[in-house]
């Protein structure tokens, strides 16, 4: 069915919720629809749809096509702003809130729970305990149920936690560990004396001058070699906390007047931790970094918590002892803790029993491995995801909007079936289920899909089909009925074309995180995919251990590769300054062209004039941001669009000056497709634009803020920042699920790319879960079998052919079904580059 019209939708009825629900009549006291008309979000070009409730929605369509735009940015936005109308006017000061969408009108929506992949990364504090909110349990269970030594007093549920007063360790606060320097890192070369800067870890330029100046106004040696100083001066001039302030007189130079001023003393070890703790700048923190030793805290071992909390056990452990292990573990040890408990513990046994319904939902996902303790900053968007998806599933809510985004992310094709049904149960419930997904297995299993499209960015925005999955395949123009039923069309790999591997990797004796003595074996020339399980150990085993053995070996003349490049899903900039042009040098070369215009030479001015980053060429009412925040008391803070400069960014007077018709204002408008043909001519911009647009970005705009970016936008930018700037030099590229939030039309153009680098004599390693993209690889080296402590060992390695067939392999079906739809059923195909890949010295792994 084609873009809805005001009547209900044709088509079957979607399924009903359960019996009572709202939904199960068709009257108009109970239309069982929800109505969107005129949504104009971002891209939405007045759209009209009708979306079943109580039933599993699937939105579908290529990157920036607008299906997040109607699902999160209309439906969960007006949901979000209707329930904000009915709190009370004061209370809506202290709750972040988003504005109100644009869009006419929307009837049927109910209440609305949003779980995005949020892009920033949590506090260090937060861990796997903290999002599920197993950690409350576990401390109740703690303080109500443990075993505490004789004569001790019974504590509270914050005496169990790390992140509170009465828990956290006095010497390491919580953290567990503890940055510690000392004389031997920061005076690496005792013979040198002050003034030849034997301080390495002191700043460098006129911040290290003026602490020797200081230091010498106090009467120290600043030139004797620093071994030759007393211990106890050595001591208070690395380690003091003092700060004394003295009148420096500056060595007068002949070029220069250097008058006296007051200089402030302060410590190596002091200026270091404060660097390391406070300091913005990464460069700045990693340099302070190398005169730290990080290390458990002496007083706590690592376990975070005061004495009296550590000396309380349950089932024999410690609350330490039981978040450190794996949640499999953890209800093992649950299930079997009630003969553990005098007289059975009636509170233990509620609590206990309690945290185990708690966990299901979470193994269920197929996140067993995690342990309570994990960081959430070392956490994919996809687990985190998913873990918040399995705390809702406890909630009990009803009658919701459950408005999820790509929870298939980062999960193995063998996990994905524990999601459905994770995704049926919330719909069973009584609720509704709106999600944003590519994954082809849960578009399949949708009630009802809309298809937004038929492309991104100003050439989508269009609903074309809502309704049931099957009816899409009569939708011309859908890149998603293309690949929803014909997915052997998906062929991604190189033809027929035999690679030779050129050389090849070894990894040998590995210990990090769950690997353990693992080997492995990384051809050279040719397009290598890792595969496994959620926690099976792929991103430590390429993106820690392999970038870590290259980038040593880089110095090496015989190594083979002599560029290492890692393209990840980090955002490109935190704030809106920070876009598209300026992360690829791109905005350099605009700026270039319009300091050239007669109109700027005429004026004297310097490519600075068109930053909107520094005063000058900028407004000076919104500092260059383009919009300016209004307070509107008890109503969510609102951002309109500059009155001074409407939006652009730039005073009046800059944006006199054009080129080729433009001021500098509307060509950041420009978008990529656009910017190409605009700026065909000037060959520097020209293989920028063009290198975006063939890695299918034509849809952005220059000036379009990273903080607007999703993370595979972000991993492809990067990605084209490099391809345009392409050198002869051997290259490996290491990227970690390249494919993720990639539409299947999206994934041929992405792998295209990345097969095309291959061709061109470079290396390619992906962390890969689409099995399609590991059926078209030369190599596949699969981890497992299970996550963490049951994985972290090379199950298979080979071609996708000979991984296919391994028996103990959970990777193995899955690529077996991508194998034979590459290959038009034959069941024969990935055997093409075996030859030659054995011919280059890879011996099989067990």
């Amino acid at each position: 069915m084609h873009e809805s019209t005001h009547d209900a939708p044709a088509g079957p009825t979607p399924p009903a919720g359960p019996a009572g629900t709202a939904g199960t009549t068709g009257t108009a006291a109970h239309d069982p629809y929800v109505r969107v008309r005129g949504a104009r979000e971002h891209n939405l070009r007045g759209v009209d749809v009708d979306i079943p409730r109580d039933a599993l929605t699937v939105f579908t369509g290529v990157s920036g096509s607008g299906k997040s735009s109607l699902a999160f940015g209309t439906l969960y936005a007006e949901a979000q702003r209707r329930y904000f109308e009915s709190v009370a006017p004061y209370a809506r000061r202290l709750i972040h809130q988003v504005g109100a969408p644009k869009v006419d009108s929307i009837t049927g929506l109910p209440p609305a729970v949003s779980l995005e992949q949020r892009r920033s990364s949590p506090g260090s504090r937060s861990s796997v305990g903290t999002v599920t909110l197993l950690s409350n349990s576990l401390r109740m269970l703690f303080s109500r149920a443990g075993t505490y030594p004789p004569g001790a007093e019974r504590l509270d549920s914050d005496a169990f936690s790390p992140n509170t007063a009465a828990g956290a360790c006095p010497s390491c606060h919580g953290l567990g560990r503890i940055h510690r320097t000392s004389e031997e890192l920061l005076v690496p070369d005792p013979g040198l004396s002050i003034r030849q800067g034997a301080i390495a870890a002191w700043p460098g330029a006129w911040q290290g001058k003026n602490l020797r100046d200081i230091l010498e106004t106090l009467g120290h040696d600043v030139d004797a070699p620093w071994r030759e100083l007393p211990a106890e001066e050595r001591e208070w001039i690395l380690f003091t906390e003092e700060q004394p302030v003295v009148t420096v007189h500056p060595v007068r130079e002949a070029d220069r007047i250097q008058r006296p001023y007051q200089g402030t003393y302060m410590s190596a070890h002091r200026y270091v931790m404060r660097t390391f703790s406070d300091s913005k700048s990464a460069t700045l923190r990693a340099r302070a970094e190398k005169f730290l030793t990080d290390s458990p805290c002496p007083v706590c071992e690592g376990r975070r918590l005061r004495p009296e909390a550590l000396a309380v056990t349950f089932a024999g452990r410690t609350i330490a002892e039981l978040a450190a292990l794996p949640l499999t573990a953890l209800d093992t040890v649950l299930a079997g803790s009630g003969a553990d408990v005098p007289g059975g513990d009636e509170a233990a046994r509620v609590l206990g029993e309690d945290l185990r319904a708690r966990i299901a939902p979470v193994t269920e996902l197929g996140l067993g491995y995690l342990s309570l303790d994990r960081t959430a900053p070392s956490l994919s968007a996809g687990e985190l995801q998913r873990l918040r998806l399995a705390t809702h599933l406890r909630s009990g809510l009803f009658g919701v909007v459950y408005v999820l985004d790509e929870p298939s992310a980062g999960l193995h094709p063998a996990d994905t079936e524990a999601l459905l049904g994770v995704l049926d149960r919330l719909k069973a419930a009584g609720n509704t289920v709106f999600v944003v997904e590519h994954h082809l297995d849960v578009v399949r299993h949708a009630d009802w899909l809309v298809d937004v499209g038929p492309l991104a960015g100003e050439h989508g925005g269009r609903v074309l089909h809502s309704g049931p999955p099957q009816d899409l395949a009569g939708v011309a123009g859908s890149a998603t009925a293309r690949h929803l039923f014909a997915e052997r069309e998906r062929g991604q790999g190189g033809g027929a074309v035999v690679r030779t591997a050129t050389g090849v990797v070894r990894l040998s004796g590995v210990d990090r995180h769950n690997l353990r003595d693992v080997s492995a074996e990384f051809p050279l020339g040719v397009f290598t995919a890792v595969t496994g399980v959620s926690g099976s150990g792929k991103s430590t085993l390429v993106g820690q251990v392999l970038a870590r053995e290259v980038a040593e070996r880089l110095t090496d003349p015989g190594f083979p590769v002599r560029r290492l490049v890692e393209v990840d899903q980090k955002p490109i900039g935190r704030t809106p300054r920070s876009n598209l042009a300026t992360y690829t040098g791109l905005f350099d070369v605009v700026r270039k062209l319009f300091t050239a215009a007669p109109e700027s030479k005429a004026r004297g001015w310097k490519a600075g004039r068109f930053s909107f980053n520094v005063p000058g060429g900028r407004c000076e009412t919104c500092q260059g941001e383009g919009f300016v925040s209004v307070e509107l008391m008890f109503l969510p803070s609102t951002y309109a669009p500059c009155p001074e400069c409407a939006g652009a960014r730039y005073n009046s007077e800059t944006l006199q000056v054009r080129y080729a018709g433009l001021n500098i204002a509307e060509v950041l408008g420009l978008t990529v497709e656009s910017a190409a043909a605009f700026f065909a001519e000037v060959p520097a911009a020209a293989r920028s634009l063009r290198a975006l647009e063939e890695i299918g970005l034509g849809y952005l705009r220059l000036g379009q803020p990273a903080t607007e970016l999703s993370g595979g936008e972000a991993q492809r930018i990067k990605l084209a920042t490099e391809l345009q700037r392409l050198r002869r030099d051997h290259t490996l590229y290491l990227l970690d699920e390249p494919t993720t939030g990639l539409h299947p039309a999206d994934v041929q153009v992405l792998l295209r790319q990345l097969h095309g680098l291959v061709d061109a004599g470079h290396s390619v390693v992906v962390v890969e879960h689409d099995m399609a993209v590991v059926a078209g690889a030369d190599w596949v080296v699969d981890l497992g079998p299970g996550g963490g402590a049951d994985g972290g060992r090379v199950v298979a390695a080979g071609t996708p052919a000979e991984v296919a067939r391994t028996p103990d392999s959970r990777t193995a079906g899955h690529l077996a079904r991508a194998v034979a739809s590459l290959n038009g059923g034959s069941g024969s195909g990935g055997s093409r580059n075996g030859a030659s890949l054995q011919a280059a010295g890879l011996a099989k792994l067990p």
